[in-house]
């Protein structure tokens, strides 16, 4: 359950942007860069206790990614297998429930393997929920969730006069998650790039200049910290 006199954001999500950049100043080649990023990983997934942050998602890689050199996406689908399998112990051992958002038709069945075994192994979990979108994107989302929806207008299990903007998110991949509160992207960039678009509907947004490398507990405390300053009126006015 959560504090009701706690302010900070419940359900953090992050856009880690920038590890190709920060290898590139480094003269490494683009993948350096992502491993950095793998390990900053943990960092922030570990601060999320102490700060109140009950729910903390990632984006990994979109749909979009695949448009990335084959040698790039071959190194990234390399990068998540060896995280899933080095980290799961220590996910569990912390507390985390592991989850994937997106669609897994277009990944390697070894790895969708290990994502399954890695969701089964930290299923009791519950000290961070941490949720990983790996070939994932909003859009995407979204239609893959009306298919669903449709099919259940057609097979007469949904009437049509029963559907609202209540009756969706329980299609969507994210259906057993609450709304994230705040969403951070790293690298200096102010685009969402296709994600969470209707989850976020109402989260206050954070566009930071740090490359994700770079992105350590002091500053992701402040900006939770910062997040509790602000008058969420959700369309309303203050009374």
């Amino acid at each position: 359950m959560s504090n009701p006199a706690h302010t900070g954001p419940r359900h953090v999500a992050i856009i880690m942007d920038g590890n190709g950049r920060w290898a590139t100043q480094r003269g490494r080649p683009r993948l350096f860069g992502h491993h950095a990023g793998a390990r900053r990983v943990r960092e922030i997934v570990e601060t999320c206790p102490d700060i109140g942050v009950e729910y903390l998602t990632i984006f990994a890689f979109s749909t979009e990614n695949w448009k990335r050199t084959q040698v790039e996406v071959a190194g990234l689908m390399s990068l998540f297998r060896r995280y899933i399998t080095k980290e799961a112990r220590a996910l569990s051992a912390f507390g985390v429930r592991v989850r994937f958002i997106g669609d897994r038709v277009r990944l390697d069945p070894k790895l969708v393997s290990l994502m399954d075994e890695l969701e089964l192994l930290t299923s009791e979990n519950t000290k961070v929920h941490l949720t990983i979108a790996l070939n994932y994107g909003g859009r995407d989302e979204v239609a893959r969730a009306t298919k669903r929806l449709a099919e259940d207008v057609a097979a007469g299990r949904l009437d049509p006069d029963d559907v609202d903007e209540e009756t969706l998110p329980k299609y969507l991949d994210t259906y057993v998650l609450p709304d994230p509160d705040l969403v951070i992207r790293t690298s200096g960039e102010a685009r969402i790039s296709n994600f969470l678009l209707w989850q976020s509907a109402y989260a206050e947004y954070e566009f930071i200049d740090t490359l994700w490398p770079d992105f350590a507990r002091a500053e992701f405390t402040a900006l939770c910290a910062n997040y509790g300053g602000r008058e969420r009126r959700f369309g309303g006015v203050k009374a």
